[in-house]
């Protein structure tokens, strides 16, 4: 019985010392995050910024505390994940680094980006699979409840999409070993990027023609639109996918250019896009 309890227990152990700093992390991610953005952005700034709002009218304090609710259960089902990935790693399933320095940095940096490259690719097509109309109602019709977003909404997601959205780490990591600081590293960069995207403010600088000037990267323009028509403008983090996919609005530069106040100069043949 002794062989049997011992691994057991050992587990049980390793379960409790492991899932509370999993899940206080997950959930200081998001608070300072999102409650970061919130307070610089929509509270410090919002008086500098204020001619780059996207729109008029603010997020009503009922929807930020709806959004809030459900962030926090989204945060439980992230630090779940990760208590899985904590254990695939003892049981020797994924392999984590301990070190940076074991791979070599070179390696640290190409895991960083495989990290969020894949990532990106990974919300873009289940994202536009839950915009399918028998799946929406079941995976994000909750996070487009938000048709005005606050950086709030960016964890506002039903619990089934939030579990797709946390499969990516545990999936990817799978495939590449990957060191503690790298996880963490695409793990704030993911939760600010969605933070800022939500924000309602257009934040990323843009050209002399009203154009952005890293047009490859999405703006928050570019996912405030998704929320307003919800048909377009599916990537997270980069423009590549839609406009390979033909999915991105085809008054997306003409909305960006109103909102950092430059007249937009159309290109040979007057497209907007």
């Amino acid at each position: 019985m002794n062989d049997i309890h011992q691994p057991l227990a050992e587990l049980v152990s390793f379960v409790r010392q492991a899932y509370p700093f999993i899940l206080q992390q997950d959930l200081y991610r998001y608070l300072i995050g999102a409650g970061g953005t919130f307070l610089l952005v929509n509270t410090a700034l919002a008086g500098w910024l204020s001619a780059r709002k996207i729109r008029a009218d603010r997020p009503s304090a009922r929807q930020m505390l709806r959004e809030f609710v459900a962030s926090l259960r989204t945060v439980l089902i992230f630090s779940l994940i990760g208590l899985s990935i904590a254990l695939a790693a003892r049981a020797g399933v994924i392999r984590v680094i301990e070190s940076p320095a074991e791979f070599g940095w070179w390696y640290f940096g190409f895991n960083v980006v495989a990290l969020i490259v894949g990532h990106d690719a990974w919300f873009y097509w289940t994202h536009r699979l839950m915009h399918r109309p028998r799946l929406f109602r079941w995976f994000h019709r909750l996070h487009h409840r938000s048709n005005n977003p606050s950086p709030w909404t960016s964890y506002a997601f039903d619990a089934s999409e939030a579990v797709v959205n946390g499969l990516y780490l545990p999936l990817a990591m799978l495939l590449m070993p990957t060191s503690i600081p790298a996880a963490f590293v695409f793990t704030a960069h993911m939760m600010l990027r969605n933070a800022i995207g939500h924000c309602g403010y257009e934040v990323f600088p843009a050209r002399g023609d009203g154009r952005p000037l890293l047009g490859w990267l999405t703006s928050v323009t570019h996912h405030d639109l998704h929320h307003a028509r919800a048909g377009w403008n599916f990537g997270l983090y980069f423009t590549w996918w839609d406009r390979l996919m033909g999915t991105e609005h085809p008054d997306y530069h003409r909305h960006f250019a109103a909102a950092v106040g430059r007249p937009l100069a159309l290109p040979t043949g007057g497209s907007t896009a």
